[in-house]
């Protein structure tokens, strides 16, 4: 059963604050692992992702198949069914829309002084997209990563998805067609964040990583930031529900279940006024629970992370929600939209019951990749920005020179920069004697 709090409680901020710094990551100490790891990328380069392949994937991979050909990604795209197909499509126009709203403006003005100012976006060179294709395989994350990086211009789209035992889910590849991702290697775990890190003889280097994974691909891009960025360091995906008596139960319960089945180290917590209404979505997840396809690992999330919380009002459940900085969301109270606005730390927001977290791992439009760990109190979800940059464009004239120039020479001089100040000092001296 999940733990149950009460902010009437005496010890409740003892026991929210246990809740809040309960250690839901792998135990598994996989630092030295994944060094070793790139170690190897690095020296053997190929040779290395052929034996890792064979020891965690169990298949057998040479340079000439590591990424899927056009024959083998046509073949097995003409498997998946009419139905799959349509609804990926219609995921892929609805997340391609919703991120081409956030494509920024470039900018350049004159100020006060007759200096032209501003800005210049562009795409990153390159991008590595990790997708998932152990326990479970993704192609919405194909969709996720995928799509804003080439709405951002990225013009070199590579995706690194494990294929265990050969195997593939078709899906995976249609959703990269659908998101104009032409090359798909056939490798997982930190060896495949390695080689797009520092590239191999086969395998280009990428300037950006962005994608999910395990403990190992996640330590894996941690070890390798800096000679590439990446998105984020995910941890288990976690949903906070927050809702009064006005609700159906057994709703809400498989809103819970819906992050739960993800992982055993996965958080499903609950916020309600009324503690009857969080007994009974308690109860409807237990009933829930016995037919789960995903029972097993989903019952030990519930069992060792999950929580009921009640609270006096709804602003104590923005106040805590703030606490806790959900990656998910959801809201399903009589006045959602107020209470949406107190909830300033949320990965992504759920407004109203018919809005169920479900709908955007696939198909809302946002991005489903997104901040986990109370992270989102100073991160975003990944978006269109992740695969830009900002450059800023400076243009003086004599005027603005001889304006704002002698403030920077006296500036250089108090921080002991002499030739900083002496570069202003020598155009203002010229500018005087003509």
């Amino acid at each position: 059963m999940p733990v149950f709090l009460n902010t009437s409680a005496e010890d409740f901020e003892t026991a929210f604050s246990d809740l809040l710094n309960i250690r839901r990551d792998s135990d598994l100490d996989v630092l030295d692992i994944v060094n070793e790891i790139i170690r190897d990328v690095r020296q053997q380069g190929d040779a290395a992702l052929i034996e890792l392949t064979e020891k965690f994937d169990h298949h057998h991979l040479t340079p000439q198949t590591f990424a899927f050909s056009e024959a083998e990604i046509e073949a097995a795209i003409t498997d998946v069914p009419q139905a799959e197909r349509e609804a990926l499509y219609l995921a892929a126009t609805r997340i391609r829309a919703y991120h081409q709203r956030q494509v920024p403006e470039d900018a350049r003005w004159v100020d006060d002084s007759g200096a032209e100012l501003g800005w210049r976006w562009s795409a990153v060179g390159s991008a590595g997209l990790y997708v998932p294709g152990g326990l479970a395989s993704y192609p919405s994350s194909v969709l996720m990563n995928a799509i804003p990086a080439a709405v951002a211009g990225v013009e070199n789209l590579v995706v690194c998805v494990p294929t265990p035992d050969g195997k593939i889910n078709p899906l995976v590849l249609l959703a990269a067609r659908l998101s104009g991702v032409k090359t798909i290697y056939r490798i997982g775990g930190a060896q495949a964040i390695a080689a797009m890190a520092y590239g191999t003889k086969t395998i280009q280097p990428v300037d950006k990583i962005t994608g999910p994974g395990n403990a190992f691909v996640a330590t894996a891009k941690r070890q390798v930031f800096g000679q590439v960025g990446i998105d984020m360091i995910a941890g288990p995906s976690e949903i906070l529900v927050i809702a009064d008596k006005d609700n159906n139960p057994d709703w809400l319960a498989l809103d819970l279940l819906s992050q739960a089945e993800h992982d055993e180290s996965a958080q499903s917590i609950l916020i309600t006024d009324d503690a009857g209404f969080g007994k009974a979505v308690a109860q409807a997840v237990e009933k829930r629970l016995e037919t789960l396809e995903r029972r097993e690992m989903a019952g030990k999330s519930w069992a060792n992370y999950g929580a009921v919380i009640v609270v006096r009002n709804m602003n104590e459940a923005a106040a805590l929600s703030n606490r806790i900085a959900p990656e998910h969301l959801e809201i399903c109270v009589a006045d959602a939209e107020a209470l949406a606005e107190k909830c300033i730390h949320a990965g992504a927001i759920f407004i109203g019951a018919y809005t169920p977290e479900a709908i955007g791992d696939y198909i809302g439009g946002p991005n489903h990749v997104l901040p986990t760990g109370r992270s989102a109190r100073f991160s975003s979800g990944l978006n269109v920005l992740d695969f830009m940059k900002k450059t800023t464009i400076s243009k003086m004239t004599p005027e603005s020179l001889r304006a704002i120039g002698p403030a920077a020479a006296t500036l250089a001089a108090s921080e002991s920069l002499e030739a900083h100040g002496l570069s202003v000092l020598a155009r203002l001296e010229a500018l005087n004697d003509a």
